[in-house]
């Protein structure tokens, strides 16, 4: 039987126009069952505190409103409950989740809290405080936020696992927000909180995160998943039933006691084939997955599993490249269990998973339940080896801003991991993409300034070779090596980053030296001092992050001065040169195909909140058309650009620079052509392109721009960029030929080069 486990997220929210006593009472009724699911958890003393910390937060928050109209104080409360139930934390941390919007969103101070709560509390509800400002206008409020939730992570996992909690609540009820905070937040939570919730080993929350951001994300396509899975689920009821009956009867015929059962596929995980491998709802073939959970001892769990798989494997043929064993090489996250995908009956793979109850409360349990189990055993595993990891670069002293910070830490610690061993044996754990530098680093950053090269296997490689599991490295060195500038570009974990840096920095200042020195004679000729004011005129005027780096590109001839001729000299200070006005781009106008117009024509008006023309440019990552779902983002330097929101840039976008985005729509213009690109795969047949062409210029009276047909054993593939008014006449296209003989899939595609 399928499983009703999946969380539904369509509920709708309840309308709150109740009377001050019924919201009480409602009020009184979450708290009491809260108490309800923290009750085994409780010791003496516990009812008391955690009543007291209610009582704060209901009085604290007792004036405010969510968005939906429910009174404040039912979110905090729902946090902690997420907390307790689906995270398995207790009294300490639901304390800090029911307190945790307090000194940020009222007059309680951190101080009260740690008068009344204690030291450690305090310093939770201080790492789940956002930062109120942030001076530099370069960086970004989220980033920065996301860097101190970070920072924190190792002195305390629970700051990260309320504020998984307090995201989670935030999405399930994310329908009563505006459109462009929905996209934000949304942005946010798949850029950020899904990868961390799964590092956590938080699956089902990972899991309800990324569908829920789908949902406002890409709601079409959301949609029409969701309608599929429920216009199939009896279907697919009926499938699993025929396919775990002959399981069930051996694994009870052996003496095993277990549950088995099937769980859909997430929308969200559904997508990601469908777009990955472009195929379609009925080509994903593994829908579902059947899990089969043991109550094992654990001196025996392991032997349990593989005499499953392998009673599996009897029945229904595997298939030998989907096996995963997290049995013997467990997740650094603690996640352990056996996947294989099986070929079931009707021709149709299925995916099983065998694990034991211990295992599968870690899965859904994550961090929490790990360290549960791990009580009274001294061994450091992969968990502690993570934080290790995780807690060396943190302690680096760090110059980069929240964005920059993100971005590495998210490639260094959210990514799936490989083991690596050395030539004694000795295991590395470094994320997926890593490379043979990353792991001279990995073993000291000595050795990675040094590093020349490596042997995998016995075998040269260069420094920028990608690792696989499995790989063992002997890394090769010369005193005569140092770090440079490319190397970054190949480099993905933080510790070989910062290091090689800082290696950077070091010769850079070295060099600018010699730029300071010609500057302050170049200044000195002409009258003007060697001081702050005139080294910040001129960092603003060429561009340059800093002052260190004015003086180096000086020094390297980047800049040559010759500028300064056009500059004042007022007593002994520089006044800089007026800007010539800069001219913003238009969107694409096809010439060949309409009449030309002038500026004031040409515009396509986007409405902002004021309704006021705006002039813009069109982003060339996902070339947006009329009637796409779009957003403003304003660009430091290059005014407005519009983006698709479901722009393969768009979350990393909304996510760190939420502040910037403004909501736009398309104005009615059908008297300009935007271009897009197609591509095209089918059946090589004689006359293929000529009924292409026929439907695009003949029929439908379209402007190609360009068309390339590749033609390879049977098969063709091709790319037709063509110029439409808007998402309507795309959409027609597209239909009509996929309705043409032989034609397997039509896909919009949006690259640079379109």
């Amino acid at each position: 039987m399928e499983s009703t486990q999946v969380t539904t997220i369509e509920a709708p929210l309840p309308a709150y126009n109740l009377s001050p006593e019924q919201e009480k009472n409602e009020i009184v009724r979450h708290y009491r069952a809260l108490l309800r699911a923290l009750r085994p958890k409780l010791k003496k003393g516990d009812k008391e505190l955690l009543r007291h910390a209610f009582e704060m937060a209901a009085d604290a928050h007792k004036t405010m409103r969510r968005k939906s109209g429910e009174p404040y104080i039912l979110h905090p409360i729902a946090v902690a409950m997420i907390c307790v139930e689906e995270i398995g934390l207790g009294v300490r941390s639901t304390i800090c989740a029911l307190l945790h919007d307090t000194v940020e969103d009222t007059d309680i101070t951190l101080e009260d809290v740690e008068h009344e709560f204690g030291t450690e509390i305090a310093k939770i509800v201080d790492g789940l405080t956002k930062i109120s400002n942030v001076i530099d206008t370069n960086t970004s409020q989220q980033a920065e936020n996301f860097k101190k939730i970070l920072l924190t992570l190792t002195d305390d996992p629970r700051v990260i696992l309320i504020k998984l909690a307090d995201r989670l609540h935030n999405m399930r009820t994310l329908d009563s927000m505006k459109r462009e905070k929905q996209l934000k937040i949304a942005s946010e939570t798949v850029w950020v909180y899904a990868p961390l919730a799964h590092r956590m080993g938080l699956y089902n929350i990972k899991t309800e995160l990324e569908d829920l951001s789908m949902k406002y994300l890409e709601p079409e396509a959301y949609r029409e998943i969701a309608k599929r899975l429920s216009e199939t689920k009896r279907e697919r009821t009926r499938y699993i039933n025929e396919f775990i009956r002959p399981l069930k009867e051996k694994l009870t015929a052996s003496g095993f006691h277990f549950e088995i059962y099937g769980r859909p596929k997430s929308i969200h995980s559904i997508w990601n084939k469908i777009k990955k491998k472009s195929v379609s709802f009925e080509e994903v073939y593994d829908l579902f997955a059947i899990r089969v959970i043991l109550d094992s001892p654990p001196e025996k769990e392991k032997e349990d599993c593989w005499k499953v798989y392998s009673m599996i494997t009897d029945e229904y043929m595997p298939s030998p490249e989907r096996l995963r064993d997290w049995l013997s090489n467990p997740k650094s996250n603690g996640y352990e269990a056996l996947h294989t995908t099986v070929m079931g009956p009707q021709g149709k793979w299925v995916e099983v998973q065998i694990r034991t109850k211990r295992m599968n409360e870690i899965a859904e349990k994550g961090l929490a339940a790990h360290y549960k189990y791990k009580e009274g055993s001294n061994d450091e595993d992969r968990f502690d080896k993570w934080f290790g990891q995780i807690r060396e670069v943190l302690n680096t002293p760090d110059t980069a801003d929240g964005v920059d910070f993100l971005q590495d830490f998210k490639t260094s610690f959210l990514a799936e991991e490989i083991y690596v061993y050395t030539p004694k044996g000795e295991v590395k754990m470094l994320p997926t993409g890593s490379t043979a530098l990353d792991f001279a680093f990995a073993i000291h950053s000595a050795i990675g300034t040094k590093c020349i090269g490596a042997k995998v296997h016995h075998k040269l490689v260069p420094i920028s070779h990608k690792l696989r599991s499995g790989d063992q490295v002997e890394i090769i060195t010369s005193s005569k090596q140092k770090p440079s500038e490319d190397w970054l570009s190949f480099v993905v974990t933080a510790k070989a980053r910062n290091k090689i840096k800082d290696a950077l920095r070091e010769e850079k200042r070295k060099v600018a030296e010699d730029g300071k020195y010609l500057l302050q004679r170049k200044l000195e000729a002409m009258g003007a001092a060697y001081s702050q004011y005139n080294i910040e005129e001129l960092v603003q005027f060429y561009k340059a992050p800093s002052s260190l780096d004015l003086h180096y590109r000086i020094a390297t001839k980047a800049i040559d001065l010759k500028e300064l001729k056009e500059f004042q000299v007022l007593g002994d200070k520089l006044e800089i040169p007026k800007p010539k006005p800069l001219i913003v781009g238009e969107p694409v106008v096809d010439h060949t195909h309409h009449k030309t117009f002038n500026r004031k024509d040409s515009e396509l008006i986007i409405f902002g909140e004021s309704s006021d023309k705006i002039m813009y440019s069109l982003a060339k990552c996902c070339n947006p058309i009329p009637g796409d779902d779009v957003f403003g983002f304003v660009s430091t330097g290059k005014g407005l650009i519009i983006h698709r929101t479901s722009c393969p840039n768009a979350a990393q976008l909304l996510a760190n620079y939420g502040h910037r985005v403004v909501k736009t729509k398309w104005a009615k213009n059908k008297e300009i052509s935007f271009l897009t690109g197609l591509k095209i795969v089918g059946l090589d047949d004689v006359g293929v392109i000529n009924k292409i062409t026929n439907v695009i210029s003949g029929d439908l009276r379209i402007n190609i721009a360009a068309l390339t047909i590749e033609s390879k054993e049977g098969l063709f593939q091709g790319t037709i960029k063509v110029f439409v008014h808007d998402k309507e006449e795309l959409e027609e296209l597209v239909s009509r030929l996929k309705s043409l003989a032989g034609i397997q899939t039509v896909d919009r595609f949006d690259t640079e080069t379109v």
